[in-house]
């Protein structure tokens, strides 16, 4: 009986893994990493919409700079550990990774929900910020790996759309909250999450060029000389640096938009926030989710004619941001507004899907998860910075004027790119 049941369980590891060899399973893989992608936002955008409800409960946030800090410590945290995250996900099997980062997050997600003091909340955001960014570099990765060639920027693409759905979702934190109440918000959708680990663990895989013993045979001779050369290797391509640079940028608007655009929207049009929040977040994010299909396919299609097609869709789309930020900055009504984040959404989402595509064109597969560990490293700290600052232009007053000035960098990103980055290759596949 022992046996039988031993050859059943090798029998069914056998036909699991005989499923992801089937041409259909690298789009499953962006399906399932498509939920997580959703939940990675909602979980860290409802508390933008939420400070009203909040601060009934906890006086610290009726400061508005103390809710930028408290938004502020999880992109520090995340920024620190998004190269660490990368390193770790180039050398241990990432499917593990994935499931740990998901059902952590998810755990102190539903624990913000029994928080009483602004000190809990503020640990437990600095504790999502460790988990959450293990997530991306391996998640973007793993995806890179299963789609080659024609397919890569739309498979990235739909998978970015589960970030933007995640974020409109997170805009009716404050609607659910108020149906029921912040901490029940919280409790409810941290539990979707830890049960969803369970469904990755039953399907999805991991996929490498190269053996996973291979890597653990190379980093457990010298694991500092191994991140060392990981590091150097990055470092030492002046493309890398430009690519660092041209992700960094846009951060400022994107984050300003993560975490601003629902006050704006509430104070341009004076409106509550439980109505401000959805419709900020819903016109961000349906716009993005439109430019991440576009600009993917947009841009698989223009490579197989032109090796900078991707880099020439990333910098169309991040020109479209520029415009857009004037329109919500020093829009008075709901038609200015409304074009501004829509035109904003659009053209992020065009720039957004197309970065790891084109970290892949200067990069190995071997260390693509510690590139864009640094790349969100360098976007998350300028999020960082630009979140503290637009907290205190809130306070003066001064929020739309502040927001539209973060055109002017994003326009030298642009310049920059298009003078600079030229790929010999579609995809890079060796050191």
């Amino acid at each position: 009986m022992l046996f039988t049941s031993a050859g059943n369980i090798n029998d069914r590891k056998d036909a699991i893994h005989g499923v992801s060899s089937k041409p259909w399973y690298p789009w499953l893989v962006v399906a399932l990493l498509w939920m997580v992608a959703l939940l990675n936002y909602l979980d860290r955008q409802m508390l933008s919409t939420m400070k009203a409800a909040i601060m009934g409960d906890i006086r610290e946030l009726e400061m508005a700079e103390n809710f930028g800090r408290l938004m502020a410590v999880f992109l520090w945290i995340y920024g620190l550990m998004s190269p660490v995250a990368g390193l770790i996900a180039d050398r241990i099997n990432r499917k593990w990774l994935i499931v740990g980062s998901l059902f952590v997050w998810s755990g102190v997600t539903l624990a913000m929900g029994f928080a009483t003091t602004f000190k809990q909340l503020y640990v437990l955001r600095a504790i999502m910020g460790i988990s959450e960014a293990l997530y991306i570099p391996a998640g973007l990765a793993l995806i890179a790996d299963y789609h080659k060639g024609n397919t890569r920027s739309l498979a990235v693409g739909i998978h970015m759309t589960g970030l933007y759905v995640g974020q409109a979702l997170g805009g009716f934190g404050a609607t659910v909250a108020q149906t029921w109440s912040w901490q029940i918000t919280f409790q409810g959708f941290g539990l979707i999450g830890v049960i969803y680990s369970l469904v990755l663990i039953a399907f999805l895989r991991e996929k490498r060029d190269i053996s996973i013993s291979d890597i653990k045979k190379e980093a457990s001779g010298n694991l500092l000389g191994s991140v060392k050369r990981s590091l150097g290797m990055l470092l030492g391509i002046m493309s890398f640096w430009v690519i660092l640079f041209y992700f960094a940028v846009p951060s400022l608007p994107g984050w300003a938009v993560k975490n601003w655009m629902p006050t704006l929207f509430a104070d341009t049009l004076g409106i509550d926030m439980s109505r401000a929040g959805p419709l900020c977040t819903i016109t961000i994010a349906s716009s993005s989710f439109l430019g991440v299909i576009a600009g993917g396919i947009i841009a698989d299609k223009w490579i197989s004619r032109n090796l900078r097609g991707r880099i020439y869709t990333g910098a169309i789309g991040l020109s479209l941001t520029i415009p857009a930020l004037f329109l919500v900055g020093f829009s008075n009504g709901i038609t200015g507004i409304m074009a501004g984040g829509i035109l904003f959404g659009l053209g992020f989402g065009m720039f957004d899907t197309n970065n790891m595509p084109i970290l892949c064109q200067f990069v190995s597969p071997r260390h693509r998860a510690a590139g864009y560990g640094l790349m969100n490293l360098t976007g998350v700290f300028a999020g960082a910075l630009v979140t503290s600052w637009l907290g205190k232009s809130t306070d003066a007053g001064k929020l739309g004027r502040d927001m539209a000035l973060l055109a002017i960098p994003v326009a030298v990103a642009v310049i920059l790119l298009l003078m600079t980055l030229k790929p010999v290759v579609t995809d890079k596949t060796d050191d």
